[in-house]
């Protein structure tokens, strides 16, 4: 599959902890092997890919803080969580034979990389696969925050919010049966119809750094690559 059949050169793209799991929390491995192969098919093409991971599958620290644990000890059990999924990931794509690093924005050096722009930038460069953990490094921080903004910093063409849905809609399509989905709209549209693409922090990062966004389901096989193709396999937020 040679790069010029798809529509970008480098990527950032987020997925949610809650996507790895099998019927239980944790990690289920087939289900890691399978996105780490479509991965991996990806950056054997020559795509330069970021990847952000969530930690909901072992661990949310807002839920714990809302039961009464502080907040910031909850974010930061749920940063390690991300670094987790990122290890995980790294070995499955190096078992693949594509080489990967992790880059954790808290200090981790037995496990992972500092995370360094630069770096990041030079490892996309040799063709490995960067996995972002740790959010930000800062409580009160999303992953999806994390992932626009290592977008931006990386210079992604796009960043893909891959999820267990295929696309924005005008509500919760798994209780709502009436639900529209988007097949495009803007960031401005998601704020003020206040939907759940990204919270507004995340969005307000893409908004004002001209960062599209396309949203779609990772379960489906094939779509990432049919997203890479320009194909429309989900909903695209841009700016206005």
């Amino acid at each position: 599959m040679p790069i010029s059949d798809l529509r970008y050169k480098r990527i950032l793209l987020k997925l949610s902890g809650e996507a790895l799991m099998g019927s239980e929390s944790g990690i289920d491995p087939a289900v890691l092997n399978q996105f780490a192969g479509e991965i991996h098919q990806l950056a054997q093409a020559g795509v330069q890919i970021g990847l952000v991971i969530g930690g909901g599958n072992l661990f949310r620290g807002a839920g714990l803080a809302a039961a009464g644990m502080d907040r910031v000890t909850g974010d930061h059990m749920g940063m390690l969580a991300t670094v987790m999924n990122a290890l995980a990931m790294q070995d499955a794509l190096r078992r693949l034979g594509t080489e990967a690093r992790v880059m954790s924005a808290l200090s981790i050096a037995a496990a992972c990389e500092n995370f360094s722009r630069d770096r990041a930038v030079q490892h996309l460069a040799k063709g490995r696969v960067v996995l972002f953990a740790a959010g930000t490094g800062n409580p009160f921080f999303t992953t999806d925050s994390a992932a626009s903004l290592r977008a931006i910093e990386i210079g992604a063409e796009i960043m893909f919010k891959a999820t267990n849905v295929d696309g924005v809609y005008t509500a919760d399509p798994k209780q709502h049966a009436d639900a529209e989905r988007f097949d495009r709209l803007s960031y401005d549209d998601a704020l003020r119809r206040q939907l759940m693409v990204m919270d507004h922090t995340a969005i307000i990062l893409c908004r004002d750094n001209n960062m599209p966004l396309m949203v779609f389901n990772i379960h489906e096989r094939g779509n990432l690559l049919r997203a890479m193709r320009g194909e429309a396999v989900g909903s695209l937020v841009v700016k206005e």
